[in-house]
C-alpha cells in the first residue's frame, strides 16, 4: 500500500505596513484599557493612597501647618501634588503587566506577531497612560472639596499635564519592567522608586530654601517638572496674596532663573520621548 501524501498547508505571513503597526499598537492599547475597566478593585484601590493624603494627612496637620501656608488650607496646598501621585502609582504599576506576560508567556507570543516591537511599546505605553490619565481625572473631580474652583480652563490644563506625565511614567515603567523576569522584583524595584519620586518632587513642600543636597535631588526629579506646572495652574485660580504666592508657589528655578511651565512640560514631554526610546531598545533585545 503507498503512503498517500498530505497536502502541506501554507503559513502567510502579512507584510508589514502602517495600517498593520497601528492596528498593533491600537490591539495593545485597548487590551490594557480592557483589562483595567474589568478590575474595579484595582480602580478603589489606586485610590486610596491619593485620598489618604490628601483627606487623613491633610486634615490632621491642617491646624500645625497654617502658620506656614499663610491660612491656606493644607488641603488645598497639597492637592496639585496628589493629581501627580494619582498619576504616579497607576502608571508605574500598570508597566508591571509586561512581567506578569512574561511569566505567563503571553509576552513572547506578543513579541513572535509579524509587527515591530516598536508597536507593542508604544501600545503598552499608550494604554498604561490612558488608565493612569482616568484615575487622574477622577481626583480632579475632587477639586470643589479642596476650594479649588472647576474652571474650564484650569481642568484643561491639568488634563493635559497629567496626560503628559502619565505617559512619561508608564514609558519609564515599561523601561524598567523590560529586563526584569519576576512581579516580585518589578514591585520591591518600584515601591523603592516612587516614594522618593513623589516626595522629593515638591508634591509636600515649597522647593525654595532646601538645603543643597534636596534642592539638587529636586532639580533631577522628574516628578518636579510635573509637579511645578500643575501648581502653578491651580494657584493661578486661587485667591492669594503676593506673600502667600512667593511662599507656597515659588516655582523651579535653575541657578536663578525661573523655568517657565511651558519648558516644564516640555522636559516631561522629552523624557517620556527618551524612555520609550531605551524600552524600545530593550525590548529589541529581549529574546
Amino acid at each position: 500500500m503507498s503512503a498517500t501524501s498530505l497536502p502541506i498547508a501554507t503559513v502567510r505571513v502579512p507584510a508589514r505596513s502602517a495600517s498593520s503597526e497601528l492596528r498593533a499598537i491600537k490591539i495593545v492599547w485597548e487590551r490594557e484599557v480592557v483589562r483595567f475597566a474589568s478590575d474595579r478593585l484595582r480602580m478603589m484601590t489606586s485610590l486610596f493612597q491619593p485620598l489618604l493624603f490628601l483627606f487623613v494627612l491633610g486634615t490632621g496637620l491642617s491646624h500645625i501647618a497654617s502658620a506656614g501656608t499663610g491660612g491656606l488650607n493644607l488641603r488645598t496646598f497639597l492637592y496639585p501634588g496628589i493629581l501627580a501621585m494619582a498619576v504616579l502609582f497607576t502608571a508605574m504599576f500598570s508597566a508591571a503587566s509586561i512581567v506578569w506576560d512574561r511569566e505567563f508567556g503571553f509576552l513572547r507570543e506578543m513579541l513572535v506577531a509579524p509587527v515591530r516591537r516598536s508597536s507593542i511599546v508604544i501600545g503598552k505605553c499608550l494604554g498604561g497612560a490612558t488608565v493612569a490619565t482616568f484615575q487622574g481625572v477622577l481626583v480632579i473631580c475632587l477639586a470643589g472639596l479642596v476650594d479649588v474652583p472647576y474652571a474650564p480652563t484650569l481642568i484643561l490644563e491639568v488634563f493635559v499635564l497629567q496626560a503628559l506625565l502619565a505617559y512619561t511614567l508608564t514609558a519609564f515603567g515599561v523601561m524598567v519592567a523590560a529586563r526584569i523576569k519576576q512581579i516580585q522584583s518589578f514591585m520591591a524595584l518600584t515601591q523603592m522608586l516612587i516614594m522618593p519620586l513623589f516626595f522629593v518632587s515638591g508634591a509636600m513642600f515649597p522647593v525654595t530654601g532646601l538645603p543643597a543636597w534636596l534642592t539638587f535631588l529636586n532639580r533631577i526629579d522628574p516628578l518636579t517638572y510635573a509637579v511645578d506646572p500643575i501648581r502653578r495652574a491651580v494657584f493661578n485660580h486661587l485667591d492669594l496674596t503676593a506673600a502667600q504666592r512667593a511662599r507656597l508657589d515659588p516655582g523651579v528655578t535653575w541657578l536663578g532663573w525661573h523655568v517657565p511651565p511651558l519648558l516644564c512640560a516640555a522636559v516631561v514631554a522629552a523624557l517620556g520621548i527618551a524612555m520609550t526610546a531605551v524600552a524600545i531598545a530593550e525590548f529589541s533585545r529581549s529574546d
